[in-house]
């Protein structure tokens, strides 16, 4: 019968030290994957007790602290783990404000597993922090850490993944700045009786050879509904790869289980139906969910910020990649010297096993401004996890611009819409008629001179569509379609929209979902 860890794992190391992970030059895969079924046989023990919510308790001179200090506590990036001996160095977070949960971080050298103990020499104290280290500290533990490579210039070790705060961790590729965040898990998202935000309570970091390009870490996560191991074989590069397995254990029934959750912000841009008191013309971190079907059919579906909270469903069959995307990468077209809304990356997350029968799902969330993060995508398969049950996920994500390398059809790059009456016309339609544009740009549309028959191809759920066409962009900047809707009462209209040359379809499809309560 194997033998179970009680948290903290600190507990068993005699134990893991035993399961052949002898000292050597360097941690080798073998052992690897050894501490990672360890860790999966503690997540499968810790589903077989009671949930305990949070750890350890933190220190009373960090309770409530504010935002303003805990920004001045920084980490001295001289005290980094591995420092200048590798092409990888770890910093580390400070617990406090937000961060009350401490999380226990491990590293893996030379296969050896030893516990990294909280130590405030660690940090620098400034301003209104500059009297915590004169107080009792002991058990601050971390909140998280943060990865750091060369990835823009050899001699500097640049910030490219931070884990931090549940089951939360963000990537940054070169050039990019910090938008959307992924999650280990999404559970009951959008649901009436709360969503439930899983954590990652440990982490094992396996140190790399001095010379390697690719790291792993390992973690433990825990939630009411389930528990699970997870490990991240993460290559930084121009985008960041990162590879996850992870197997999970559940406590009890899951009513809805968001595989690969992908969390941005869409407050204004394009989409949004009416004025924005902002001199900004657009501010969002994602402006798409972009997703490749089991049928190999490409699929984009503009973000909005709605009145009221919408939960929408593309459901597939083994589908080969969703992501959220930031296509719009003209600064003009955000104005934001701080936020640079233009350099966010978008993410892309592709399975590595077959997913089965199920659906993607888009969750937009109203939200006032830019502060909050009000976008989720993830998979939900039609077969549920039960209590008792386990699964094993296998996928890859990575960040990258505007365009996927593999995107070969025309894409979407604006979507606009306004009333559909016609200025001066003595006999105006109903307020309710919506005048669409499209514009579509790449793949076959490159170079294709106006002349060409190109032809929209339109299809919806309800409504009465007007003046369908699609017509060349002045300068070679691409093709536009447009056409007038009519909805069908205060009902919504899911729209399909693709171009086709001579029968064939040369462009992704255009998905997007009108609600006559949104222009109100």
């Amino acid at each position: 019968m194997p033998h179970k860890c009680p948290p903290p794992l600190a507990a068993c190391l005699p134990l893991l030290m035993a399961l052949a992970i002898p000292a050597a030059a360097e941690t080798t895969p073998h052992e690897v994957e050894a501490l990672f079924d360890t860790v999966a046989e503690r997540a499968e023990a810790l589903a077989g007790r009671s949930h305990v919510t949070g750890t350890d308790a933190l220190p009373e001179a960090l309770r409530g602290l504010d935002y303003d200090t805990y920004r001045q506590i920084r980490f001295r990036p001289e005290t980094a783990l591995w420092g200048d001996e590798g092409l990888f160095s770890v910093q580390l977070f400070h617990t406090g404000f937000l961060f009350e949960s401490p999380v226990h971080l491990h590293t893996v050298e030379d296969g050896e597993v030893t516990s990294l103990d909280f130590d405030p020499a660690r940090f620098r104290y400034d301003d209104t922090a500059a009297d915590l280290p004169e107080q009792d500290l002991s058990n601050a533990g971390h909140a998280g850490f943060r990865l750091h490579f060369p990835l823009n210039r050899a001699e500097y070790h640049d910030e490219f993944a931070v884990f931090l705060g549940a089951s939360y961790f963000r990537l940054v590729g070169r050039d990019q700045g910090y938008g959307l965040s992924t999650r280990g898990l999404a559970i009951d998202t959008a649901l009436p009786g709360g969503e439930e935000f899983p954590e990652f309570r440990e982490f094992w970091l396996i140190r790399p050879a001095p010379e390697a390009t690719r790291m792993t870490v390992l973690a433990l996560l825990d939630s009411p509904s389930l528990a699970g191991a997870y490990r991240f074989d993460i290559v930084p590069g121009r985008d960041i790869q990162v590879e996850v397995t992870a197997r999970l254990f559940a406590r009890r029934d899951v009513e809805r289980l968001g595989v690969a959750p992908l969390t941005s912000m869409f407050a204004h841009g394009d989409t949004t139906p009416r004025a924005s008191d902002d001199h900004r013309p657009a501010v969002h971190d994602s402006d798409g969910l972009l997703m490749l079907t089991g049928r190999d059919e490409w699929i984009w579906r503009p973000l909005s910020n709605p009145r009221s909270l919408r939960v929408s469903s593309l459901i597939d069959r083994d589908p080969r990649g969703f992501g959220l995307a930031q296509r719009e990468r003209d600064f003009d077209r955000y104005l934001d010297l701080e936020a640079r809304y233009d350099r966010r990356p978008s993410q892309w997350v592709e399975p590595l096993a077959p997913w089965g029968p199920g659906q993607v799902q888009l969750v937009e969330i109203p939200s006032p401004d830019e502060t909050h993060d009000n976008i989720v995508a993830y998979w939900v398969s039609d077969t549920p996890l039960r209590a008792g049950e386990s699964s094993e996920l296998h996928y890859r994500t990575h960040t990258f611009g505007a365009d996927l390398s593999e995107a070969t059809p025309a894409r979407v790059t604006r979507t606009r819409q306004g009333w559909g009456g016609v200025p001066g016309d003595p006999n105006p339609p109903a307020r309710s008629r919506r005048h669409f544009m499209v514009d579509f740009a790449g793949g076959e549309l490159e170079g294709l001179a106006a002349d060409q028959p190109v032809q929209a191809e339109l299809s919806t759920n309800r409504g009465e569509i007007h003046h369908l066409q699609a017509r060349a962009l002045p300068d070679g900047r691409g093709w536009r379609a447009s056409f007038r809707l009519d909805p069908e009462g205060q009902q919504s209209t899911d729209m399909r929209l693709q171009l086709s040359l001579r029968n064939e379809i040369i462009s992704e499809t255009w998905n997007y979902v009108w609600h006559p309560d949104e222009h109100r």
